[in-house]
């Protein structure tokens, strides 16, 4: 077991490893750009997080500086206790020991993820995918550099090259301690390390969000909304695939036309039930399954419902449990909705975009949990510690 690195030390390696993404950035690109070279799939969103660029690389380098400039979640006292023995209790913030982090196609996960395990004190194991194994050694190797440079061992991140089978073996009889297992990914691998692993796993889930336009919602901030939620980036697990529509809605069938139009501008499939899929360019959704779907594409299905409630019935029953967004001018509404609506975010007049761990103030973010235990949504440094009772005495026998 690795004794725990002081806070000036972690953040030291931290520093560092800016520094190295800085002076490496043209190295990264070029070894990243054999990976996409290499990339066989035919999965667009799986490309799109593939690639490394130099925003990426900007991004690398503002989630280490940042995660050096925050406060230590270690050791941090949520609870005091004096006994009527004299006895001087707290609670205190530990990490957790060692974190399994599995992923696909993303490099950045391997700074941005490690750098929070790291953080908060504990060992990395990295097993990431075949498709960037290219760019993660190539930046695991930075994180080495970091460390020895701060007399640090290079045991804190540690990258596990295995194929599917070695995973397997490993998930369900590990060679050295796990504490804890985080999958980010898709449903498939989320599955595949649920069925398999032997110790706690916090689930990434699925996205599969929906905006509820409601009959007092302004008109132009649900097209706003809707468009960005669904064309910014339809590789994050934050963007939304389903527009439930009020069917009081004022000028419905103008609204419905207008968000048409826009997101045909963007290429965007368009699914809807039977009274939305009567307008032009809609295809018929063909079974209640797809609204369990999570499309990761230019893909969207839109349907009617009668009212707030059967908007939040529908959302509890098809979501992956992550955000939903309610548009209406209706302060009351909007609160029935957020207090009702099981998703990890809740959104009235914003984006489903924003549950992301930079955005909402956390710096950034290892997973965003669908699970309730042991945090929802977005997982920042403060969240992935467990904690300690840590119990002072004199002699004092019970």
């Amino acid at each position: 077991m690795n004794t725990l690195l002081s806070i000036e030390k972690r953040n030291a390696v931290l520093l560092k490893m800016a520094v190295l993404l800085e002076q490496e950035r043209n190295n990264i690109i070029t070894i990243n750009k054999a990976d996409l070279e290499a990339y066989e799939g035919n999965d667009i969103s799986m490309y799109d997080r593939l690639k490394v660029d130099d925003t990426k690389v900007d991004e690398m380098i503002a989630s280490v500086t940042h995660l050096a400039s925050q406060e230590d979640p270690v050791g941090v006292e949520r609870f005091s206790f004096k006994h009527d023995n004299g006895m001087q209790v707290y609670n205190k913030t530990a990490s957790f020991g060692t974190v399994l982090i599995i992923y696909e196609s993303r490099p950045d996960v391997t700074v941005e993820a490690a750098g929070i395990a790291f953080k908060s004190g504990n060992k990395i194991l990295l097993k990431g995918g075949k498709e960037s194994l290219k760019s993660n050694l190539k930046i695991v190797a930075l994180w080495h550099q970091a460390l020895k440079e701060n007399e640090a061992s290079t045991d804190w991140v540690e990258y596990l090259q295995f194929n599917r089978i070695e995973t397997q073996a490993f998930l369900e009889k590990p060679t050295q301690k796990v504490d804890l297992i985080v999958p980010r990914g898709g449903e498939r691998l989320i599955a595949f390390v649920k069925q398999h692993a032997t110790c706690p796993v916090i689930i990434s889930g699925r996205g599969n969000n929906f905006v509820y336009v409601h009959p007092e919602a302004d008109q132009q901030i649900a097209l706003n909304l809707i468009v960005n939620g669904k064309t910014a980036k339809i590789s994050a697990c934050n963007a939304i695939d389903k527009v439930i529509i009020d069917k009081d809605l004022p000028n419905k069938k103008d609204f419905i036309e207008s968000l048409i139009s826009k997101l045909k501008a963007f290429n965007v499939e368009i699914l809807g039930d039977e009274i939305i899929c009567e307008f032009d360019e809609v295809s018929s959704i063909a079974s209640d399954d797809v609204w369990f779907e999570e499309f990761l594409d230019y893909k969207i299905a839109i349907g009617e419902v009668t009212s707030n409630e059967e908007a939040i019935a529908m959302i509890n029953k098809y979501s992956g449990g992550h955000s939903s967004v309610i548009v209406t001018t209706n302060e009351a509404e909007a609160k029935l909705f957020m207090e009702n609506v099981d998703t990890a975010a809740v959104y009235h007049n914003a984006s489903s975009r924003f549950t992301d761990g930079g955005q909402l103030g956390l710096g950034g973010e290892l997973a965003i949990s669908t699970d309730k235990l042991h945090q929802r949504g977005p997982i920042g440094l403060k969240h992935l510690v467990t904690n300690k009772w840590y119990v002072h005495g004199n002699g004092q026998t019970r």
